[in-house]
């Protein structure tokens, strides 16, 4: 089958044959039928060989974490963006995005969906209903890790308060969505791309920034993460609000934490999402209630969806189809 892959450390992915696989007991095979690109994929071609050794990473592997597809009965499907044990202390607590072997998984370190057919266990299997499996994978990431951000901030926003989103891209658009769904807030989007504030407006944002000019926001969630996004997005939020950190550009903040930090308020960051995430971000779009805006590329153009992806010229999410 088909085959985009990571083949050495510190190469480029490349377009290859492989074996179908053969599920084990407790996996099924999905035939892929989309899957959604991330930004992370770019890393790893960067991923030192001691480091992804360290996290248990095999090379070759398949790339692709944002996967849909069919049972072998025809069910649409999508697959879980993280790999969680299921037993440790954390995925007994609903915690599952902070398992500890959770640093490997589909698409990162072990095969992926892109790729005609991936195996994955029974409980990484979230039913569709009446959604398309082509278009579906990123809800399963961007989606379900912007929905991560806005709920961790919910008991801090107010109703009439105002959210900033730092960042309009494929999570932050999302996460306005949400934030239109979920709270009766103002919601601004901040970004330098105009074709993005566009889409945020388009997708529910009251209002649109190039710069995050806000003060006493309820909170601010930071789908960049540079020193200047860090400090801004601080510097926003109302005592007792909440600035979460999601972009993982490598910013710092350089300033002492008493004083910048928001009085009596809420820090915080994290990686991917929950199950439960997941599956909550597939019934508001069953429902509805958000869109999913995709570019298809077919197989053959997966390294210029990618080179897409990183000149930031995409509004939505790149999916390549396999089916």
């Amino acid at each position: 089958m088909r085959a985009y892959r990571m083949t050495e450390w510190g190469s480029r992915p490349s377009q290859v044959e492989v074996p179908e696989p053969t599920p084990a007991p407790g996996q099924v095979l999905i035939r892929v039928a989309g899957c959604g690109l991330c930004r992370s994929d770019l890393t790893m071609r960067q991923m030192p060989q001691k480091v992804g050794e360290r996290l248990g990473w095999r090379m070759p592997f398949t790339l692709g974490h944002e996967v849909a597809g069919w049972l072998p009965d025809g069910t649409p499907v999508a697959l879980t963006a993280a790999s969680p044990c299921g037993t440790c202390w954390f995925c007994l607590r609903g915690l599952d995005n902070s398992c500890p072997h959770g640093l490997t998984g589909r698409g990162y370190g072990r095969d992926g969906g892109l790729a005609e057919f991936v195996v994955a266990d029974q409980r990484s299997v979230l039913p569709l209903g009446d959604l398309d499996p082509r278009h579906a994978g990123p809800l399963t990431d961007a989606g379900a890790t912007a929905y991560h951000a806005v709920r961790r901030a919910l008991p801090r926003i107010v109703p009439g308060g105002t959210v900033a989103v730092i960042g309009a891209g494929g999570l932050g658009a999302f996460a306005v969505q949400f934030l239109r769904v979920l709270t009766a807030a103002r919601v601004v989007a901040v970004d330098t791309d105009p074709a993005r504030l566009a889409y945020a407006e388009s997708v529910g944002a009251h209002a649109t920034m190039s710069t995050p000019d806000v003060r006493g926001a309820d909170a601010v969630l930071d789908f960049v993460g540079t020193n200047e996004t860090i400090a801004a997005g601080l510097a926003a939020v109302r005592p007792g609000g909440a600035y979460g950190l999601i972009g993982s550009a490598g910013g710092r903040l350089d300033r002492p934490w008493f004083g910048t930090l928001p009085r009596d308020g809420e820090v915080y960051t994290f990686q991917g999402s929950t199950i439960a995430d997941a599956q909550e971000v597939i019934a508001l779009a069953a429902a509805g209630l958000i869109r999913n805006q995709v570019e298809e590329f077919a197989f053959e153009k997966a390294a210029e969806a990618y080179e897409r992806l990183a000149a930031g010229t995409l509004t939505g999410r790149a999916v390549v189809l396999l089916s």
